[in-house]
């Protein structure tokens, strides 16, 4: 006790004066320091903000949404038949490119559909209390996850996927804000969506697109001002385990060139009402045989080359011929590092067109532009003409010359009359008679 009592007889009074000082100093600094903080665009938050905060990823700097369905081309005419993969980057390029015009963030579906002859692996596991949709999804598509690198997409365009908390979040608080919440949309085009204050702060736009796929949105693509995701984008984001796959590869391949020969799923033909065999690309089935393919590369591709060949065609040992020149390289001859990680053709394709963006060399079957290398001239786009199809250099000439017996067809031939098909000679003897 005479310890306390001795410390208290110690301390000496404080003067009224320096208390006040020191209040008023301490009231000056709190209040300068609060200013100096709100100018500089910082404060303090509250418990709410940082749970909202904690609840968006890093990269989801956008706090507004767009949707654009739960499935990649739906509503569309290929909801049914599954496009292939091309077909689906088209649309979910056009996709992103509207989110990022727009800055918003983009709801993805969590799943791309995968049509049966491109998923060979099959699911083996497979639950019995599943649902006949759930199976069918299951056996019929994959997850986005295991095709892109969605955090790799999110650094220039920031998305989540359909299934996701955040996703379930956007949707329930859209509902509570009614009218102010979501917007459905139906043609209108990207560029109203940004200037009509009607969609400017709405938390989210559902995107009704065109009936036929969603890249129609995008259809001004030639306007190369309006590219604003270039076709190497989806590309170049495949997932983490693909890029590692194709990267092996490329390293046991050292210094090649590469070829994809697209055969499969674009030659097809048809017989007009004469019988007569037709196709929309005439020159195909020739311009991929190896004998042809050895014909067109020689002067870009040096003998002794080592080429890797990605080509859809089913017949074993097709391009077996091309050997007496290169060395072939297959994906099928890395099947230890493939089959761990490839469960469809997607995947496999994926990993197969990263190998060939970094050959020396790499020639593509249809020309994408005119600085492209391709096997043949036909164009990739659908013209619409079936034509007859031509396997010689022999029938080339011919009907460049105006010899061939039969007239090319600009329109579908159901609606041609035989007259049409007369040998040129046959007309002239007749308007000599």
């Amino acid at each position: 006790m005479a310890i306390h009592r001795n410390l208290k007889n110690q301390q000496k009074p404080r003067s009224p004066i320096l208390v006040l000082a020191i209040s008023i100093a301490a009231i000056a600094f709190l209040c300068l320091f609060s200013s100096s903080i709100s100018t500089s665009g910082f404060s303090f938050p509250s418990m709410k903000n940082l749970e909202r905060k904690a609840r968006i990823p890093k990269h989801h700097g956008n706090e507004k949404y767009i949707y654009w369905g739960d499935r990649i081309d739906c509503p569309g005419k290929h909801c049914d038949s599954c496009e292939g993969l091309g077909h689906q980057e088209s649309s979910l390029r056009c996709a992103l490119e509207e989110a990022m015009f727009l800055q918003r963030t983009f709801v993805m579906p969590s799943r791309m559909c995968i049509n049966p002859i491109h998923n060979k692996k099959g699911i083996l596991h497979q639950s019995n209390h599943a649902s006949s949709e759930e199976r069918w999804w299951a056996a019929n598509s994959c997850t986005m996850g295991s095709l892109y690198d969605l955090e790799l997409i999110s650094d220039s365009v920031p998305v989540i996927l359909d299934n996701s908390k955040m996703w379930s979040h956007v949707l329930s608080t859209s509902m509570k804000l009614g009218a102010r919440g979501v917007a459905h949309v139906k043609g209108v085009n990207r560029v109203d969506l940004n200037e009509t204050s009607l969609y400017l702060n709405l938390l989210l736009i559902n995107r009704t697109a065109s009936p036929l796929s969603w890249f129609m949105e995008c259809k001004d693509r030639n306007n190369h001002r309006a590219v604003m995701l270039p076709y190497s984008f989806l590309p170049s984001m495949a997932a983490r385990k693909l890029r590692n796959a194709a990267e092996k590869i490329k390293k046991l391949l050292g210094d090649y060139d590469a070829i994809h020969v697209r055969r499969g799923d674009k030659i097809k033909t048809r017989k007009d009402m004469f019988g007569v065999d037709r196709s929309l690309h005439p020159h195909l089935d020739r311009d991929t045989r190896p004998e042809f393919i050895i014909q067109r590369i020689l002067k870009w591709v040096p003998a002794g080359r080592t080429v890797f060949i990605a080509s859809n065609e089913r017949i074993p040992g097709f391009f077996s011929t091309l050997s007496v020149r290169y060395r072939l390289a297959y994906s099928s001859n890395y099947s230890s590092i493939l089959d761990p990680v490839v469960e469809n053709n997607y995947q496999l394709f994926m990993i197969e067109r990263l190998i060939m963006r970094g050959a020396k060399t790499f020639i593509r079957t249809f020309k994408e532009d005119d600085t492209d290398l391709g096997l043949t001239d036909d164009p990739k786009k659908n013209t619409k003409k079936w034509q007859r199809p031509v396997y010689t250099v022999d029938e080339e000439e011919r009907a460049l010359h105006g010899r061939s017996t039969e007239m090319f067809l600009d329109a579908d031939p159901k609606g041609c009359s035989a007259a049409m098909f007369l040998d040129a000679d046959q007309k002239k003897k007749k308007k000599k008679v």
